[in-house]
Parts: C-alpha cells; structure tokens; sequence
C-alpha cells in the first residue's frame, strides 16, 4: 500500500480507500450488502493496508453508518483509521432533514458520531454545494464542528468550481478552517474535473480523492451485475454510446494485457497526477485486491490514447445537470488498437 499527506494537511491516508456505499441495508437499493455481508470486505481492506474509510450519512438512510461502525469496533483501532462521511442528501423527516443549514449540520453530526459509535470523524464532507444556504452559516458551522472536536478536518465534494472558491473565500474572510479534501468523480469516461477542478485544488492545496473510477460499474465491463442492472445513477451518468465505447476500449486494452477491465480502469485514475486517493467500492475481496495491483499497473502511450480516444465534453455531472447532459462521438483508433477494434457489442 502507498500512502500520501491529503493535501497541504498532515494527514496520511492509503491512496486506496474503502467506499461503503455498498454497505447498509437492501432496503435502500438490492445491491447493498448487510452486516454479515460486508465484515469480511472491511476485514480485508485493512488486511491489505487500508486506512482510509469514506461514509455518509445518506447511505442507506444511516444505516450505512452503523453497519461499517459496528464492524470496525470489533476489528480495528479507532486510532489506526481515518473515517470521513458527509452531510446534505435527506435523511429523516422533515423540511430540514436536508442540505447545509446550521440547524441540519449540527444534528447530523451528532447522528453520525452516535451511528458510528466515535466520538470524532477524521474529515466531515459537504456531500454537495447547497445553493439554498448562504455559505457563511455553512462553513461557520462546519468550522464550529472542527473546533469542538467532532471533526479533525472538513472536506468537500462534488461542485463547481466557482463554490469551492466561494467556500475558500469565505474561510480567508473570516478565519475559519479550510477544506482540506475534495472528493469528486473521476474515470476514463467522464474527465470534466480535469479542466478547472483539479488544477484549482493543486493550486490551493486540497487533496483529490475520486470516487466511481469505474463510472458507476459501467468500466468493469460486467453488464449482467445487479448493480449495473439496477443503479439508476449508472443509468443516468453513463448510459451514453461515448460511455460505452470507453468501456469497449478499456476492454480491449485489458484483454491485450491479460488483466481485468477493473483494473485497467483504477490504473487510469492512480496513474492521474492530480489523483492523491482512489475510492475503491468492492463487492468481494478480489476486487479490492484487483485495486491495490492497480496501484502497480502503469500504461504506455498507446494504451492511454485507447482509453482516452473516445472522450469528447460532456457536461459536468452533479445535482444541477442531471438528464442535461450534451452528445458525445469518439475519435477512430489508432496504433496497436485498430486491428485490436472487434464488431461485438459489450452492451
């Protein structure tokens, strides 16, 4: 395992960290896996170095929270890990069970902190940019939240550019604690946050973490999962013809490798010079272990033209673009790749 200060901060985190999404109850979506489900993943990412966990409290509507916390106190230190989870999607009920109110911020970090079973998280996320709330009283909350201990840093995730300066500009105004994390959505097949994100954040000294590497399952090339069967965001995100066509090349160059899709994929987003970590959201252990030989896998030249020749702009993803989203068409092959182009469909 490799590990990296996130950012300008101190903090040391693996450049792999466990996503847990995947973790919770399956009454909240039917690829969720239970508590019994999930322990042997958990067990198995800090068996292979892992010391990085991203939560939030909208996973299966907390309950997400207490399955990984409940795994954690029978298997691990709470000292040895660096836990983040995030705040803003509804959970609850109520008109301010949502979004980045003083109000929603302080009871979700309580409620967190008790499902969790610990007393501090490492980092605590923004989940988004909530337009709806001034962000002076977001970030005085957020700073509020670090002073009193709760959290030892703050982050952010999925937003234009513009917000994080906003939010930046906000904490020079008045002094409060910087963000030192971005999560955001990186993978061969959408790579907006190239043009102003991540050189906005190497500028200003946040770490990037990336969530999706494999474009919401689209990149594992596995058509007949049930995640892949049944995730609406994968449907929404990424069902495209350029989206399928970046898998049709990262399949193409995983067969040319004899490696899977997957781990083509993730080498893509760890090879990123802007990428300090790379969530890694597993349904068995293979897969994690398919992501930590990613941190060893490098690409030529002509293997990076293949995975990238299908690109062209799309839209940013977030909350503001969804069902927005522009046409894409890819660009012919070249090199070792075009006798390699096959006719087949990986639909």
């Amino acid at each position: 395992m490799e590990y990296v200060n996130l950012g300008h901060s101190g903090l040391k985190v693996s450049r792999l960290c466990l996503g847990t999404m995947n973790m919770g109850s399956k009454q909240w979506k039917p690829w969720i896996f239970d508590e019994s489900q999930s322990e042997p993943l958990i067990r198995h990412a800090l068996e292979s170095g892992i010391n990085f966990i991203d939560l939030a409290d909208f996973y299966s509507s907390g309950a997400g929270e207490e399955v990984v916390g409940n795994v954690l106190k029978r298997i691990a230190r709470r000292d040895d890990l660096v836990l983040t989870t995030k705040v803003g999607y509804p959970i609850g009920t109520g008109f301010n069970n949502q979004g980045h109110s003083r109000k929603h911020i302080m009871e979700s970090i309580d409620g967190s902190l008790k499902r969790l079973g610990t007393d501090y998280v490492d980092i605590y996320m923004l989940h988004y940019f909530d337009v709806n709330t001034p962000v002076e009283e977001t970030w005085a909350a957020m700073n509020d939240i670090v002073r009193s201990g709760k959290a030892r840093y703050v982050g952010v995730s999925t937003m234009y550019t513009w917000q994080l300066a906003k939010i930046l500009w906000c904490c020079e105004r008045y002094g409060y604690a910087k963000p030192i994390n971005m999560q955001l959505q990186l993978n061969c097949a959408y790579r907006e946050e190239e043009r102003e994100m991540i050189p906005f954040c190497r500028d200003q000294g946040l770490g990037v973490s990336v969530f999706s590497p494999l474009a919401r399952g689209l990149l594992s090339c596995d058509f007949t999962s049930v995640r892949n069967q049944t995730d609406f965001f994968t449907q929404e995100m990424y069902a495209d013809i350029t989206s399928r066509n970046v898998a049709q090349s990262v399949s193409h160059v995983a067969q040319l490798r004899g490696l899977p899709p997957a781990q083509i994929a993730q080498a893509w987003v760890l090879n990123h010079p802007g990428v300090d970590c790379m969530l890694v959201g597993a349904d068995s252990a293979q897969q994690i272990d398919s992501a930590v030989a990613a941190l060893g896998t490098t690409l030529d030249e002509d293997e990076r033209y293949e995975l990238e020749r299908n690109y062209t702009p799309c839209d940013v993803i977030n909350d503001y673009t969804a069902g927005k989203r522009i046409a894409r068409e890819s660009r012919a092959a070249r090199g070792l790749f075009i006798d390699n182009v096959t006719t087949r469909n990986i639909a």
